[in-house]
């Protein structure tokens, strides 16, 4: 399809966007065989307050271009969540502390990225007749902020940016950039957390595996958990 600027071209993508929610929502996740644990999906900025969230997905700062969360949260299971707060305490001597992007991801909402990403990029967004590890609750998206000033700190490409420079590998970019990149990996790291090979701010807890694949609204999951 030739692509429409101006405001056309908002309201097409819109539309797109919309056509995508609602056959994601009408298909459903795909089914699997096996055991898996009971989801235990717990709100981490409930766990520590000191986290900072960015939550570009509840906004119109993301390759989608619109908001396709309802709410601003961010949730993971709960062996991940606690892990991630260890990481985040960890890095307090460093002058560092975790910044979210994003949590669990509705199943509904990995189908949709699928449906409006180029085709030659989906290299970047999961497939849904597989599901992602963040519809399990096991992956975060994630970066850095100082401490001492409240700001994000600056990494080689940024978050969501679909090429080379997103690599936790890409030797390009500043020293400083680097530096920083690679204490954020280290510190996740040494919580059980693998990176994703062609995303930096991408981590996968450990025992993945273990959890289903989920499409619940984070609303649902936010009414079933106990008072903060």
């Amino acid at each position: 399809m030739r692509r429409v600027d101006g405001p056309w071209g908002a309201r097409l993508a819109a539309v797109a966007l919309l056509a995508a929610a609602f056959a994601a929502r009408a298909e459903g996740p795909p089914h699997e065989r096996g055991r898996f644990r009971k989801a235990d999906l717990v709100e981490l900025d409930a766990l520590d307050p000191t986290l900072r969230l960015d939550i570009r997905y509840a906004t119109s700062r993301n390759f989608a271009g619109r908001s396709v969360y309802t709410e601003a949260r961010a949730f993971l299971q709960r062996p991940a969540a606690e892990a991630l707060i260890r990481a985040h305490r960890g890095l307090e001597a460093r002058g560092y502390g975790l910044l979210i992007f994003d949590g669990y991801r509705p199943w509904s909402v990995t189908r949709l990225f699928w449906d409006v990403v180029p085709s030659d990029k989906r290299a970047f967004v999961a497939d849904p007749s597989k599901g992602s590890k963040h519809n399990r609750g096991c992956a975060v998206d994630l970066s850095l902020f100082d401490r001492s000033s409240g700001h994000e700190v600056e990494m080689p490409s940024p978050y969501d940016e679909m090429s080379e420079r997103a690599s936790p590998s890409y030797a390009g970019g500043t020293e400083k950039q680097r530096a920083a990149r690679d204490v954020l990996r280290a510190a996740m790291e040494r919580q059980g957390f693998t990176v994703e090979p062609n995303e930096w701010w991408h981590f996968n807890y450990g025992d993945w595996r273990h959890y289903p694949i989920l499409d619940v609204p984070f609303h649902a999951i936010a009414a079933a958990a106990p008072p903060r």
